[in-house]
């Protein structure tokens, strides 16, 4: 039975992770990677990168999802709800605050300046993340190969959910292959080893028990981005009961982007528009309570699947499919924050207190902000 310390332990880093995330999944997943693999040793980089192949493998938000198996995994299922729920606690408190706003003033807040600062770090963290961990994912030149392609094909366009179970397919065929190739010529008599080494008007408030069925049916079967997001609210909100229009529901995926921590908080900003607290209170049960219940279902198998050859070769390639789909994550979000010479520098500078002194990428972020906040107010 986990004690109480490593339950305070979760609830102190999850809380501090949920208010700072800023940036979307791939950042969420490289700052939890800094505090629980590379300062606290909560976790190794091996099981990390498993826990994250296995948050690919079923729908919701990834990032929730991780910080569910972190806090599973470090104090029992107290921590698997404690976890969970500090991590996304904090951006529903910034958004309901934000919606509230919202439907008084008729507008959504703006944080430009804080966003301008906080991205090029953000990108720091990240693609020091995704180095250190392809170099525990990438075991050899087939699994190398499988990153490339998938860094290739998801540039090309093609479908992230196809790009994971794709890679998690090849490597464990092609590993079967050679345990089977291996098996034929050892019964001919040359012994030869076989290998083993995310793949317009309010609804009233009669409706809220449909605000939260639509709500629990997408973070039961959601997969991929927040775009994937958006297409989701649009064709339920907007077209098919239409109690959103269009620029109410770019508002509050905007609001979603721009806050920290999950963007599935969304669902907390179309609540309050459509039924106030309650609604809001709903929408965000609603979204994330999959989440909680297929990592508790799947957590325990985890030992099961790396005990399998052929599932454990699948886990393998899902994995450096999920990192080849964060590269190029990086590079697009890269591409958006790195704008100017002095983005370029704060990005530069946040490497270089990374790696070269191992400065805490929480105290990073909150530079980034106030490079923000003075850049803002030198160029009025």
């Amino acid at each position: 039975m986990p004690s109480g310390r490593p339950l305070g332990e979760v609830a102190s880093l999850f809380l501090k992770l949920g208010t700072i995330g800023f940036g979307g999944p791939a950042a969420h997943i490289a700052l939890m990677r800094d505090e629980v693999v590379r300062r606290r040793r909560w976790v190794s980089e091996e099981r990390f990168l498993d826990l994250l192949g296995m948050t690919n493998l079923i729908p919701g938000p990834n990032s929730t999802e991780m910080a569910i198996h972190l806090g599973y995994g470090r104090a029992g299922w107290p921590g698997l709800l404690v976890g969970g729920a500090c991590f996304i606690v904090p951006a529903t408190l910034i958004v309901l605050g934000c919606a509230w706003l919202y439907v008084r003033w008729g507008a959504a807040p703006q944080a430009t300046w804080l966003l301008y600062g906080v991205k090029p770090v953000i990108i720091a963290v990240v693609v020091q993340a995704v180095w250190s961990l392809l170099r525990t994912a990438v075991k050899g030149p087939l699994l190398a190969a499988i990153g490339a392609g998938v860094v290739a094909l998801s540039l090309a366009g093609g479908n992230e959910v196809a790009l994971l179970l794709g890679g998690g397919v090849v490597v464990a065929l092609l590993r079967a292959g050679r345990r089977l190739a291996g098996a034929l010529v050892v019964a001919a008599g040359a012994a030869a080893p076989g290998a083993l080494a995310h793949a317009g008007g309010g609804a009233s408030s009669g409706a809220l028990g449909t605000l939260f069925l639509v709500f629990l049916k997408i973070g039961a079967v959601l997969y991929g981005s927040g775009y994937v997001l958006l297409a989701f609210l649009r064709g339920d909100f907007v077209e098919r009961l239409g109690w959103l229009t269009d620029r109410q529901l770019l508002d509050a995926v905007a609001v979603g982007q721009f806050t920290p921590g999950p963007v599935f908080t969304t669902a907390t900003f179309i609540g309050y528009v459509l039924g106030g607290v309650p609604g809001a209170l709903l929408a965000t049960l609603a979204i994330f309570l999959p989440s909680f219940v297929f990592v508790a279902l799947s957590h325990p198998l985890l030992p099961r699947v790396r005990g399998s050859a052929w599932a454990g070769a699948f886990l393998d390639g899902v994995n450096v499919a999920a990192l080849g789909l964060m590269a190029v994550v990086t590079w697009e979000l890269g591409r958006a924050a790195i704008v100017d010479p002095l983005t370029a520098g704060l990005a530069l500078g946040a490497a270089i207190l990374l790696v070269r002194f191992r400065v805490n990428s929480a105290w990073l972020v909150l530079a980034g902000a106030a490079a923000g906040g003075a850049a803002a107010l030198l160029a009025r």
